[in-house]
């Protein structure tokens, strides 16, 4: 998330300054249903002009999410930087998307990365959704690999967030691999249940991470790989 507010700074960084999870009132809860297309094989490589065919629709993000009201609030083509701002650099990927710091010794040549909330301070819902490509399959999958062990690595601890305006304690559960998914859950100590699931996969040259955030979260980040997955294999 990008700032972890509920009040802090969480997930790469709208520039470092965008409102991420905020919100204070009760969210509504969609139901996230795998798609059955999810890990989709023999899927041609990517080019950059096709990445943002695999980012999801706001009409899609709102579904997944249960949501009428959220909008994009960031797209950008560059990774952000927040690792000044975690206690532990280690778990900077646990805890952020599309962070340059975590992908720099991938070799990845492209990426597009945005953000989607509602538009008011107490939003109950944030998204980001990463495309990123690479020169090779199997340097996206060589990706997903050396991430899935760092985020173990940080299951079972806690990392302060500071971004120097706000501060935070988020707590990382253990990592839930569900075929060639990836995810990790996140949740903001004192925030009266805000919480992030984390996701993360790979198909052909590309990987797509995925972040969803509320007051109690299901399996809406992984709904939101399979159908970025589902789009690659389109194109």
């Amino acid at each position: 998330m990008r700032s972890v507010n509920r009040c802090t700074r969480l997930c790469a960084a709208v520039a470092v300054a965008a409102a991420v999870c905020s919100g204070c009132a009760n969210t509504v809860k969609g139901v996230a249903v795998r798609d059955v297309d999810a890990n989709p094989t023999d899927v041609r490589p990517l080019r950059e002009s096709q990445l943002d065919e695999v980012l999801l629709s706001i009409a899609q993000l709102n579904g997944i999410a249960g949501a009428t009201q959220m909008e994009v609030a960031l797209s950008d083509e560059r990774m952000s930087d927040n690792s000044d701002a975690v206690s532990d650099p280690d778990c900077l990927g646990s805890i952020f998307g599309a962070e340059d710091l975590v992908y720099r010794s991938s070799d990845w040549t492209a990426v597009r990365d945005q953000v989607a909330k509602e538009p008011r301070d107490d939003n109950q819902h944030w998204m980001e959704q990463t495309a990123v490509l690479y020169p090779t399959d199997r340097a996206a999958g060589d990706f997903v690999a050396e991430s899935t062990s760092a985020w173990r690595g940080c299951g079972g601890f806690s990392v302060a967030v500071d971004d120097g305006a706000t501060s935070s304690i988020w707590l990382i559960d253990d990592v839930r691999v569900d075929g060639d998914v990836v995810t990790q859950r996140v949740s903001q100590e004192d925030s009266d249940g805000w919480e992030c699931q984390h996701a993360l996969s790979a198909v052909a040259n590309l990987s797509v991470e995925t972040i969803a955030c509320a007051f109690g979260v299901n399996d809406e980040a992984v709904s939101m790989v399979s159908a970025m997955m589902a789009n690659a294999a389109r194109l």
